[in-house]
């Protein structure tokens, strides 16, 4: 009897669930939507901290207009991505497709560069990395040559491939994929030379050959980390892609910031920089997607080591 009235006396709490569970959501949603919401914050308060400078009179609106000016007349911006027409005699920018037609030109342009630059040098460099360390002769023959190759900056390679290539699609591939391939290689055999020997060990132990060693152990041992690789090249990839395209192998995202420089025109400037970042996150998050897929095998847990 006393029992029950203690109970009584005191209220009844119920316990505290989770934000996912108490609205009922998918286990994978709820760290998404953390993960945006953090990511709202930190881009508004960078935006906030531009706008509050241009209030204040520090940031002049003429060099760096604020995120309101140069988002606030998205159609005027898109005009001018109108470059591909420019390549022929005789037409403007008031000619050709709509400005938005014009800005998805523009974006699958250079999109389709990186894109085709990264396959090539991660294919080729993953290749040539398993093959040095496979075959003794083939690593005598090539790796001082990359080697000495591997420090040389991507500039340095633009009038090859102009001169190899002329102007198109082919000498801004070319760029991306000479940035990336001798570096990968390098990494490749890195990540050769890192595997747990114990692997090693076991496999020869059931009496698995050279091939099935390398086809079984040690590519998906390096996988991971090759992947981690590849998604920083990403961003050197965009990188070097917007330096060809600048000197004019193409049109693109890179010309068009060439063009707002030589008309002097900041707006343009910083809303090609916010496009060419938001095209570099979606890719980012999307390659992210595709890690774990691929890396099925790995727990949860090791995948932040790797920026999974």
């Amino acid at each position: 009897m006393a029992v029950d009235l203690a109970r009584a006396a005191v209220p009844h709490v119920r316990p505290r669930l989770p934000f996912g569970q108490r609205l009922a959501l998918p286990d994978g949603l709820v760290p998404l939507l953390q993960r945006t919401g953090w990511m709202l914050v930190s881009v508004g308060c960078f935006a906030g901290l531009w706008e509050l400078l241009w209030a204040l009179g520090i940031a002049d609106a003429k060099l760096l207009p604020p995120p309101h000016i140069f988002l606030g007349n998205l159609a005027e911006q898109a005009r001018f991505f109108n470059t591909a027409q420019r390549w022929q005699i005789g037409t403007g920018m008031n000619t050709g497709p709509s400005p938005a037609m014009a800005v998805l030109i523009t974006v699958l342009a250079s999109t389709g560069r990186v894109l085709a630059g990264l396959a090539l040098a991660a294919s080729l460099s993953i290749l040539v990395g398993v093959g040095i360390r496979y075959f003794k002769l083939f690593e005598r023959l090539t790796l001082p040559t990359i080697t000495l190759l591997a420090p040389v900056s991507p500039i340095a390679w633009l009038p090859v491939a102009i001169f190899m290539f002329g102007i198109g699609n082919a000498p801004a591939i070319f760029m991306v994929f000479i940035a990336l391939f001798f570096t990968m290689v390098l990494s490749t055999i890195q990540q050769i030379d890192g595997v747990n020997r114990n692997y090693i060990n076991v496999a020869r132990t059931m009496g698995a050959t050279k091939r099935q060693i390398y086809a079984r152990v040690i590519v998906p041992a390096i996988l991971p980390g090759l992947l981690a690789v590849l998604r920083l090249n990403l961003f050197g990839a965009w990188m070097v892609v917007l330096v060809a395209e600048a000197t004019g192998v193409g049109y693109g995202l890179g010309q068009v910031i060439m063009l707002a420089r030589n008309t002097f025109n900041p707006s343009l400037v910083f809303f090609t920089i916010t496009l060419i970042g938001l095209l570099g996150f979606a890719f980012d998050l999307l390659f992210r997607l595709v890690q774990r897929r691929l890396l099925y095998w790995l727990p949860r847990d090791a995948g932040s080591s790797l920026g999974l």
